[in-house]
């Protein structure tokens, strides 16, 4: 599948939130991209919610936006993600509201049930 555009085209208050994939090799690749970093950061300034499931919280971690959430991930960001700032619980899907936006996170694909009602239940809130 082709992108339909590039991060460097996104607009942040286009979209209604934006979900991080996760993966080892992706997301690593994610949380280098200095525009991807800038693009989280203009979600939450623009009052979107952010998913991010499995490694994808390396890039909020780099984007420099987990101090004082509560969140969860694959387990094995759980240092990087206590040293920047963040509280890391072993859940299959967590929503913070902390620092005044709403970040939902889930640890691993056998949670991606979990995972998706949170999104759906976020969006149906937002758009009653």
């Amino acid at each position: 599948m082709r992108p339909d555009l590039a991060l460097s085209e996104v607009d942040p208050g286009s979209f209604d939130g934006v979900v991080i994939p996760g993966g080892t090799v992706n997301a690593d690749k994610l949380r280098t991209n200095a525009t991807a970093r800038e693009l989280v950061r203009s979600l939450i300034a623009a009052d979107r919610p952010i998913a991010a499931i499995c490694h994808g919280p390396w890039l909020l971690v780099e984007a420099a936006v987990v101090a004082g959430k509560t969140l969860t991930s694959y387990h094995s960001l759980r240092t990087d993600l206590v040293n920047a700032g963040a509280t890391w619980v072993d859940q299959p899907v967590v929503r913070s509201d902390a620092e005044g936006w709403t970040l939902i996170t889930s640890r691993r694909p056998d949670d991606l049930p979990d995972f998706v009602d949170a999104i759906a239940a976020e969006f149906l809130v937002r758009t009653s």
